[in-house]
């Protein structure tokens, strides 16, 4: 658990039902506990979440991480007893988030229509591969396959490769982000109105949103991006350079800055020489200017070529790993990363809560649940005023 000035976040009170499972809804779930509100997630009986066996390692701690600051009740929504009770506690709360297959609310007899004539004020986030209309909203449609329809996973990697994996699940991640956006935006309107909404959150719709200038590139002149790996095409220089020990990121696109990578290089005829004096003539002999930064950078080791950028001024930085980032001195600083006891795992280190908040700080207060139903009991009492 984190120490905080004021354990109540900026959501504190909010209380929210979380039916969804995996990341998208559960993502969300965790971004609005993370800042105060009261998740109480749903799970089937038996195994419960997924991704309370997910994650890499001995250890895998995914779920550590997802399930934090949630209560969870075991609810079987298969049966008119379950599908009762869950309508009970929809109708003690303030949001409801899902990331089912459209339809399977209605067929559990939860319409979120039919939620809110029993509740008006209720926000209910719904999550899917497609939206909950459209020819496709029947489709299944899990996070890479919203990556792949946004067109993301096209402009991803090599360009002489499949197009690659992010590394992370953007698409479920980016729809969880937005969702919980958008119930910010619900619960101000609410404010205002005293009226609930539902808000339809397609993962491909949340991949589309940073795609930047993709579809108006096109739109305009017919250009089409394609995988470019590691650079930014004609934004120079912009790229991964070698090391004797390792791999740099430099950033050094702008002419004053250019300006200073050439001093530091040792090179200051490279800021005048009209191949590379300008922003245009930069991105015209991106890959010789690259060439000639990695020739350089290859006589240096990470350690050298950082102290020498910084007193450059001269964007850069190592490429991180997990190791990197907990022994950080400035991670440490802002308390990035965290230490949670596990009862199970022991310290666990994590990311921290985010964003942070001046009088309101968001934090992790409770463990995630370590058995389907733990707090079932407890939830019951307090939302409903009846035993479990």
């Amino acid at each position: 658990m984190t120490d905080t000035p004021n354990p109540n976040g900026p959501l504190h009170g909010l209380r929210v039902v979380e039916m969804g499972q995996l990341i998208a809804g559960p993502f969300c779930g965790q971004l609005l506990g993370d800042m105060g509100a009261e998740i109480v997630k749903i799970e089937p009986p038996g195994k419960g979440d997924p991704m309370r066996e997910w994650g890499q390692g001995d250890k895998p701690a995914w779920w550590r991480v997802i399930g934090r600051n949630k209560y969870s009740v075991e609810v079987n929504l298969r049966t008119e007893e379950g599908q009762q009770l869950a309508r009970d506690l929809i109708a003690e709360a303030d949001v409801l988030v899902e990331n089912f297959r459209p339809g399977a609310l209605e067929k559990w007899g939860l319409d979120p229509l039919k939620l809110r004539e029993a509740n008006p004020g209720l926000i209910v986030a719904r999550m899917s591969g497609y939206g909950q209309t459209g020819p496709y909203a029947d489709r299944p449609g899990f996070g890479l396959i919203g990556e792949g329809f946004g067109g993301l996973r096209g402009i991803t990697g090599e360009p002489d490769r499949m197009p690659s994996r992010v590394g992370i699940s953007i698409g479920d991640t980016l729809a969880a982000s937005y969702g919980a956006m958008g119930i910010l935006a619900a619960l101000h309107h609410r404010d205002k109105t005293g009226e609930g909404q539902i808000i339809d959150v397609a993962l491909y719709e949340s991949v589309l949103q940073v795609m930047e200038s993709y579809v108006a590139d096109y739109s305009t002149s017919g250009f089409m991006r394609t995988r470019t790996g590691a650079i930014l095409p004609k934004i120079a220089p912009s790229n991964v350079y070698p090391c004797k020990d390792g791999e740099f990121l430099i950033g050094g696109n702008q002419d004053p800055i250019f300006k200073r990578l050439c001093d530091a290089m040792g090179r200051p005829d490279l800021a005048t020489d009209v191949r590379y004096a300008t922003h245009l003539a930069r991105g015209e002999h991106q890959a010789e200017l690259d060439g000639i930064i990695s020739d350089w950078t290859r006589t240096l080791s990470v350690a050298e070529l950082e102290t020498l950028l910084l007193e450059h001024s001269v964007p850069s930085g190592k490429i991180y790993t997990a190791a990197d980032m907990v022994t950080d001195p400035h991670y440490a600083a802002r308390e990035a990363i965290v230490t949670v006891d596990d009862p199970e795992l022991g310290p666990v280190k994590m990311q921290n809560t985010f964003p942070k908040f001046s009088a309101t700080p968001g934090s992790i207060r409770k463990h995630a649940p370590r058995s389907v139903g733990e707090d079932t009991a407890d939830i019951l009492e307090r939302w409903l005023g009846r035993p479990a």
